[in-house]
């Protein structure tokens, strides 16, 4: 067992997807397959082999440079094509600390974002006579 967890912790990210691949299909081969088929989408095995490849480069990239850099560097490029409205309502949602929302809020509209709290509108009050 040493040396299997040796191999995949040589892998990396990939080699854990692929240890859990292999756990989740109860140890047929023929499962197996279809899992990785399944995680290569349209593309089949082939895809989910390429999406195993495509995790390491993300994951070395990811600790070179660091999740917050790599966050700003491609909001700020989506936002020369997207809504800044869209894309905020999308941070909002992502599962990241609130700490790190706010650094690319204020990344994308550094006037408008001030804090992490969301700003209620204005409360209409009717008045009536009698």
């Amino acid at each position: 067992m040493d040396e299997i967890v040796k191999k995949l912790a040589g892998l990396g990210l990939p080699g854990v997807i692929l240890a859990i691949l292999a756990a989740t299909s109860g140890g047929s081969a023929a499962a197996f397959v279809a899992a990785l088929t399944g995680l290569g989408g349209p593309f089949g095995l082939i895809g989910g082999l390429g999406v195993l490849g495509l995790t390491t480069v993300l994951g070395d990239t990811v600790a070179g440079y660091g999740i917050e850099a790599i966050l700003k560097a491609v909001y700020a490029e989506r936002s020369k094509t997207e809504s800044v409205r869209y894309l905020l309502k999308e941070i909002k949602d992502l599962p990241i600390t609130e700490e790190l929302k706010l650094k690319l809020k204020n990344q994308l509209s550094p006037e408008i974002i001030t804090d992490t709290q969301e700003v209620q509108p204005p409360k209409t009050i009717e008045i009536v006579e009698e």
